[in-house]
Formats: structure tokens, sequence, C-alpha cells
């Protein structure tokens, strides 16, 4: 399996400082009031408007100070420190927080990003630098959603795009523990509500635009909050055929046929992303289980398949990064 070293490194936050500040294409998700609500990107999101949508920007933020206090020694790292301090300031994050109490907002990038921007305060209040502290307002204003929501969402979403609630809470679990331990405590319970009985998955995926497993993201966040017995002995029940390469679905790299196409592009991280699930459950059934061998020559088949592809075309490369680097993280990777 291909290796993150500071070559690599370099390759990824090159890619990413590319597109953090370009403004176009972008894709808004916004909800207009009024006439006045009409502004640029950069108006509306003075730090993150660029790398085509909000939560692109927000986790390729992510990924270049991940790499940076990885890598310091790479000379990208010395560029990631000066963008972060000329961007991540208390100004700017007062009015990407204020945009949240806009009328109509109450969705606004709901879960994926919101997740999304727990990590990103997760990893720069690591760093010895103001950005954390900077970045607390708004990390604490989507944790408050996230506790206002989680108890009224009924159902979860199983979906393989942005609201797939598994993906979603892995993420924001791993900085709640941190951070907000009612929170914590919040998301291990409704995990437990929704998911805790599963059995005999099908995993009838992909569908032809997703970028997350709904199968191995579930199973990812349970081994977050699950003990090592729990965990087995659901992973168990929950996948029960995978010694028998069942099902087929999660082994077969997704083929991506035209990755000019953004929805077709996601595929591309979907096998980064399964990637990274098998090798988190790897991780968490242990070395001795027989189906830790499989999950990981299924992330190394996964990481093939699109791990070269990243730079290909900008529907994918303004966020793809972001997925590579955590296909080849060692878990945990948030």
């Amino acid at each position: 399996m291909t290796i993150l070293d500071a070559v690599l490194a370099e390759r990824f936050a090159r890619l990413t400082l590319g597109h953090l500040g370009q403004e176009y294409p972008h894709k808004l998700d916004q909800v207009l009031n009024g006439p006045a609500d009409l502004a640029t990107p950069s108006a509306l999101h003075p730090i993150f408007y660029g790398s085509f949508d909000w939560h692109s920007c927000v986790h390729g933020w992510w990924q270049i100070l991940r790499l940076a206090r990885l890598y310091p020694d790479m000379p990208a790292a010395a560029d990631i420190c000066a963008r972060a301090s000329e961007m991540l300031t208390d100004e700017k994050v007062a009015v990407e927080t204020a945009y949240l109490a806009r009328p109509g907002s109450a969705g606004f990038e709901r879960p994926y990003g919101w997740a999304w921007a727990l990590a990103l305060h997760g990893e720069a209040v690591q760093h010895g630098a103001p950005w954390g502290s900077a970045l607390e307002p708004l990390a604490r204003a989507f944790a408050a959603r996230f506790t206002a929501f989680l108890p009224k969402l009924t159902y979860p979403i199983r979906t393989g795009t942005h609201g797939n609630t598994a993906f979603a809470l892995l993420l924001a679990h791993a900085w709640a523990e941190v951070h907000d331990p009612a929170l914590a405590a919040l998301i291990v319970a409704r995990t437990h509500d929704w998911f805790a009985d599963d059995r005999d998955c099908q995993a009838w995926e992909p569908g032809g635009d997703e970028f997350l497993s709904s199968a191995l993201s579930e199973a990812a966040l349970m081994s977050r909050v699950l003990d090592h017995p729990q965990f087995t002995r659901w992973f168990g029940d929950f996948l029960p055929h995978l010694a028998q390469g069942q099902p087929a679905t999660l082994f077969t790299p997704a083929h991506v046929s035209d990755r000019s196409d953004g929805k077709i592009a996601h595929l591309d991280g979907l096998n980064l992303s399964r990637a990274w699930a098998w090798r988190i459950i790897a991780a968490a059934l242990g070395d001795q289980h027989p189906v830790h061998a499989i999950a990981q020559r299924a992330a190394t088949h996964h990481i093939a398949a699109s791990l070269p592809h990243i730079a290909d075309n900008y529907m994918g490369t303004h966020w793809l990064a972001t997925f590579a680097l955590l296909a080849l993280s060692p878990p945990p990777s948030v």
C-alpha cells in the first residue's frame, strides 16, 4: 500500500493550497431572503470561499493544517502557517459565524459541513497558534446545532452523500470527546438508538454519486462507541459473511467513468473513504481477527483505484486530497 510520507504530504498540500483561495467556480449553499443576500462567495464567507463549495474549503483547511503538523519540515508547511495566520482570524470567523444566524440557515451544511468544522477546530487547537481560539466560536455554534438536531432526528440518514449520519457523527464524536463531553454522550446514545440492532447488512451500494459507504461508515462509527468485545460481536452480526467475500460490493472499487462530472467524480471519494473505513475497522478488530487481513487488503485495493486520479480534474481536485489523507493515515485519523 502507498505510504504517506513527506513527499506525498507536500503534493497533497500544494494541491489544496492551490484551490483554497480559488473563488470560482463556486457552488453556494444559501437561502435567499431578499436581494441584499446576493453577494460573492468571498463576501459571504471570508475564510471558506474557495474549493468550489463551503464544506470542501473547510476540510481542505483541516487537511493542510494536519499535514503541517505531521510534516513541519516540508516546504509547504511555512506557506500553510502563513496562510492560516492571515485567514483564521477572529474577525473573519465572526463573519462566518454570523452567517449561521440568517433566516433559513438551519440546514446549512447539515451535517457534513458541521462535522468538518468541528474537525478543523480540533486540528487547529493542536498547533500552539491562535487559530484554534479564533475558530472556537464557529465550532461551538455547530456543536450547539448538533445538540439541538440529534434528538429530533427520528431516522438516521444512510445515503452515501453529504447527509450521511454515521460519517458526520464519526468526525463529531472525535471532537466532542475532547471539547464537549455532553455532545459526545449524546452521540453515543443516538448511535446506539439508530444502529445497535442492525444485522446482516446487504450493502446495496454504491449509488451513482456516492462518496461514502453507508455500511462501512456505520461500522467505523460503531467501533468508536463500543469496546472491543462489544464491537467484535456487533460487527460479526452486521457483516457476517465477510470471510466469504460477501457482500462483494464492499470489496469492489467503484468505477469512475467521467472525472469531469462532479457527481460521478464522487466515486473516487468513495474508494478513498472506504479505504479509510476499512482501516479503522481492521484496527478495531485487531490483527488476530480473521477479517483484519481481509479489511487491510480491501483498503489497499480501493486506494490503488483512485489515488492516482486526485488531480485529474477540478471536480475531484477541489476535495479528494482530504480523503486521500484519511485513507493513508493510521487510524484514528480525525
